[in-house]
């Protein structure tokens, strides 16, 4: 960075100190991470704004641990400070005194040396990357033990609690056997749930497809287009472009918290906007940011994330061409119509991937590859 933003950096960053953290943990801002060193206590220089701050116990024989992260928006000059519990290898969930915090605030020079930089040189991919996160929808989908965890602690139900069949069902020799012969392998294991209060709270999709009422012909025109299902879920946010927010949210969650949950959240999201024909042109101005807004996440999906996709029946590849179907087909303007196409030529130049003759379903979902 310059010299003048270093300053300006240097004189109204936020602060992260983090105490007592053992060598060699794993530990990251945003969209970098490192293994801390000694002397290290921090991160200093932090642009004010929303971050994502995680960390990983690592062994003596380098086992990783699950990484764990939470959200925070840094205002100007704020000093945020954390303490390494030892025993639970994690952040304590015992806030560090106000005497304490003082005491550092006041000697902050001292520990400048011990504190590193905030990479700025990824901060201008980080905005972009959440640039429709508002921090009223952090608070909202964070689970309420405020901190995203890769993996879940879970917790089983008691044995009373175990499911042991329908009510009404017939005693005796027989109709145990029957009940045996109904069962799966899922009903003899445990039943497993989250913990309460780790899970992410992520925004309910509707539990029908389609309106209340509806007769079987407007049920089938439902399951064609999704519609109906993203004008629901607009109704669960403050303004329609959070939708768009916690499809940001997840994938952040996923890219740097290693949340799976996040990512299926992520698929249902993408899926859903992918599969409309009517909120096209209903929802224009959220469709063209979408569009901008999934351009950015496909150029920093990494390579074996990709691969997973095309293992799997092509998951974007195959709803990107279901989406520009339907631009194409519409009679929204010819702006978006422009940008769509401009989004298509990018992607044909980055992975070869061929979105002409639209119309045609094909039978084989598998990317097909422009021959260069």
């Amino acid at each position: 960075m310059d010299q003048e933003t270093a300053k300006k950096l240097y004189a109204e960053g936020g602060i992260f100190i983090f105490l007592d953290v053992p060598e060699g943990t794993e530990f990251g801002i945003d969209m970098k991470s490192w293994n801390t060193g000694e002397r290290f206590r921090g991160v200093k220089m932090i642009p004010p704004g929303l971050h994502f701050i995680f960390y990983s116990s690592v062994s003596d024989t380098g086992d990783t641990a699950p990484r764990t992260g939470f959200f925070h928006n840094f205002k100007k000059g704020e000093v945020l400070v954390k303490r390494w519990d030892k025993q639970n290898e994690c952040i304590s969930p015992e806030p560090v005194s106000e005497l304490e915090i003082v005491n550092l605030k006041d000697n902050i020079r001292a520990l400048d040396n011990f504190l590193g930089p905030y990479p700025y040189d990824i901060w201008e991919k980080w905005m972009s990357l959440t640039s429709e996160i508002t921090i009223d929808l952090v608070q909202k989908l964070t689970p309420s033990s405020g901190y995203i965890q890769s993996a879940l602690e879970l917790e089983s139900c008691t044995d009373a609690d175990r499911p042991r069949g329908k009510k009404g069902d017939e005693t005796g020799p027989s109709s145990k056997k029957i009940r045996l012969s109904n069962e799966t392998e899922k009903d003899f294991l445990p039943n497993l749930k989250a913990k309460e209060g780790t899970e992410i709270r992520f925004t309910p999709f509707p539990v029908r497809n389609y309106p209340e009422g509806a007769s079987p012909s407007e049920i089938t025109r439902h399951s064609l287009d999704s519609s109906f299902v993203i004008d629901s879920m607009i109704t669960n946010y403050k303004k329609s472009t959070e939708l768009l927010g916690e499809l940001e949210f997840c994938y952040v969650c996923f890219l740097v918290g290693h949340s799976l949950e996040a990512f299926e959240q992520w698929k249902q999201l993408f899926s859903l906007f992918c599969s409309c024909d009517v909120a096209v042109k209903k929802h224009r101005k959220l469709y063209d940011l979408f569009i901008s807004v999934i351009a950015i996440q496909i150029k920093e999906i990494p390579e074996e994330f990709l691969a997973d996709i095309v293992s799997n029946n092509n998951f974007v590849y195959v709803k990107l061409r279901n989406l520009f179907r339907a631009v194409q087909s519409s009679d929204v303007d010819g702006q978006l119509k422009a940008k769509v196409g401009r989004f298509m030529q990018s992607l044909t130049e980055l992975y070869h991937w061929d979105f002409e003759h639209l119309d045609s379903e094909e039978e084989d979902e598998a990317p097909v590859i422009v021959e260069t």
